[in-house]
């Protein structure tokens, strides 16, 4: 029998990306074909020819449907790749938002036009993603029909991130798994640090990932005299991730702004004590003291304080971990979500055939 044909409009490279289209071919036994906008991100001028590549992308697009006839498309980002999804005259089309809000930054002069192409996309759409329940407030104010919402995460595959944890107990054993970027907030994280050294606190941070802050934050940990103290494992295959989080019993992660964090899934799983920012992309999975921590976006002296707090009450460290475990198990757990992904794709090409 011939395999069903995805088209699939995103950036490829992604962790997300990978994770949602080898889950299709694994669970659905979906045929993947993929198209992505070729001009990177990063500088102003790149930003400029992506915009220009972007309006002359539709052409592209159908031209690649001719040619393979997928039977449906899906698209991440609900103002750029989902936007050409929802032009490009195949049904059905799924769409994902990849954050709280995808009409982001807020006060960028685009704000208008992200968010007209966005209310078109979610109104072509024939069923809309949300990795989390956190996306599905700025969908309501959008008036999203929400009968066309899946509240799914992905989820993580719980064989690699197995529940076992080898830290040492008498240490602090703390992992950053965030892109090296300013919105991470590892400046902050470095600081609280800089804190527990002073106190004669013993810990070992390490820092996956790289990024544009990596040389200002190797600078700021030699002059908070923490150096010797932190590891910038930079980037990794996501191979060697399970190992380090297994290394680690605190997770921390200090973003401004989250959607749905497959970060903190895959500390959950592993049994790593979670200590993020008092947001609410993060507080759809953590309630303060109780599975985690929150700390105040900006403040490291809070979150040097919890640190501490939570390295004196190791009972209750002990008693979050295999809750959150069990959380991940019944909640995020990809071969579970993704069947079900893969599932309702089938379903939405039968009713188009029909």
């Amino acid at each position: 029998m011939k395999k069903r044909k995805i088209l699939f409009l995103g950036e490829t490279y992604r962790a997300d990306a990978i994770t949602w289209t080898n889950g299709l071919k694994d669970f659905g036994d979906f045929e993947i074909i993929s198209w992505e906008l070729k001009t990177p991100c990063g500088t102003f001028m790149n930003r400029i020819l992506r915009i220009f590549e972007f309006q002359f992308s539709i052409f592209k697009i159908k031209k690649i449907i001719k040619v393979e006839q997928p039977d449906m498309v899906i698209a991440e980002r609900t103002t750029s790749y989902g936007f050409l999804a929802a032009l490009c005259g195949v049904q059905p089309v799924v769409i994902a938002q990849q954050g709280r809000t995808d009409l982001w930054p807020e006060n960028s002069p685009l704000y208008p036009f992200k968010k007209a192409i966005q209310n078109y996309a979610f109104k072509k759409a024939t069923l809309i993603h949300a990795w989390g329940p956190v996306m599905t407030v700025s969908m309501v104010e959008a008036n999203v029909d929400m009968d066309k919402v899946m509240v799914l995460p992905k989820g993580i595959d719980l064989k690699k991130f197995g529940n076992r944890n080898t830290a040492k107990s008498d240490t602090i054993c703390a992992i950053v798994t965030r892109s090296l970027l300013p919105e991470y907030r590892h400046d902050i994280i470095l600081k609280a640090f800089a804190i527990l050294n002073q106190k004669g606190i013993n810990f070992v941070l390490t820092i996956v990932g790289d990024g544009t802050e990596l040389h200002g934050l190797k600078k700021l940990a030699k002059k908070l005299n923490i150096e010797n103290k932190v590891r910038f494992m930079g980037r990794i295959p996501n191979t060697e991730l399970p190992k380090l989080l297994q290394d680690s019993n605190v997770y921390i992660s200090m973003p401004t702004t989250e959607g749905v964090s497959a970060s903190l899934f895959e500390a959950m799983a592993t049994l790593c004590y979670p200590i993020v920012t008092d947001i609410a992309g993060n507080q759809s999975w953590i309630q303060h003291r109780k599975n985690g921590q929150l700390i105040t976006v900006d403040d490291y002296k809070m979150l040097a304080e919890e640190l501490i707090w939570s390295f004196k009450n190791e009972e209750h460290r002990n008693k979050a971990i295999v809750s959150n475990r069990k959380f991940i198990e019944e909640h995020a757990d990809y071969n579970t979500n993704m069947a079900i992904i893969a599932s309702k794709y089938h379903e939405l090409i039968n009713t188009a055939k029909k």
